[in-house]
């Protein structure tokens, strides 16, 4: 399983080049880029490989990347070197709103992406936030109207998501075996603490069942493990407690 760091946790801390020498600095060989860093993608690749780093995965917002602006964003992917790409959320319509229709209608845009995307040599698939798992009007659950209705795409599950949205993450992973091809590692912070950082832990030092959730992971084939923190206020701290955990894990 391989450890990678999405650079989204450290968007407070550039430049760039810093960041790239602290995360390089602590052990990490992969990073998970976002669309803070694909401004200039070819001097972006050239702070990479100063650092010894690769970037396998990255993430493209909104679902229009995959669509009018697809030759724009796999040219970026290609330059990077990227394997996988995500689309990472959904427009702001679907985002505590909407209903089956739209979240069906948003599907079907995501498997016509997937195929053009995968056409170009990449893997696709869609990363949740916690929208997902919180029932819509009509009762229904807008991940498994995602996953049904655009059947070739990946997952990049987001753990620590799943569980905001009032899920639990291990059915859904042993639910979904064979689908989720990455996860987001991060951690839930305890009622009360972490306000400044919106609630979030580093990983290992919250409320989340790593053990447990580590090994359903690795028992249905996740090859890639995405270290993050939405809102850190450390990130040498966040980075380098988070890498520890996972490799104990």
């Amino acid at each position: 399983m391989d450890i990678s760091f999405q650079l989204y946790s450290a968007r407070n801390f550039t430049p760039w080049s810093d960041v790239y020498k602290t995360i390089a600095s602590l052990g990490y060989t992969q990073v998970e880029g976002f669309g803070g860093v694909y401004e200039d993608p070819s001097a972006t690749k050239a702070l990479l490989d100063e650092n010894g780093l690769s970037m396998p995965s990255g993430h493209f917002f909104p679902i229009s990347s995959f669509e009018d602006g697809f030759d724009t964003s796999i040219a970026a992917a290609k330059t990077l070197g990227m394997t996988t790409v995500f689309c990472p959320a959904p427009e702001d319509d679907l985002r505590n709103g909407g209903d089956a229709a739209a979240w069906i209608s948003l599907a079907k845009r995501l498997e016509e992406a997937g195929k053009r995307v995968n056409d170009a040599g990449f893997k696709f698939g869609w990363h949740n936030h916690h929208w997902e798992f919180m029932p819509l009007p009509g009762g229904e659950i807008a991940m498994e109207l995602l996953l049904e209705h655009a059947p070739s795409i990946d997952w990049e599950a987001d753990i620590a998501w799943i569980v905001r949205g009032g899920a639990e993450p291990l059915a859904w992973i042993e639910r979904y075996k064979g689908r989720i091809t990455a996860a987001h590692v991060k951690d839930i912070a305890a009622e009360g603490t972490c306000t400044d950082e919106d609630g979030w832990a580093d990983v290992g030092h919250g409320t989340m069942d790593w053990p447990a959730i580590m090994a359903a992971l690795k028992a249905q084939g996740v090859n890639l493990l995405v270290a993050e923190h939405d809102n850190p206020n450390d990130l040498m701290r966040f980075a380098k407690r988070s890498i520890e955990t996972i490799r104990e894990l």
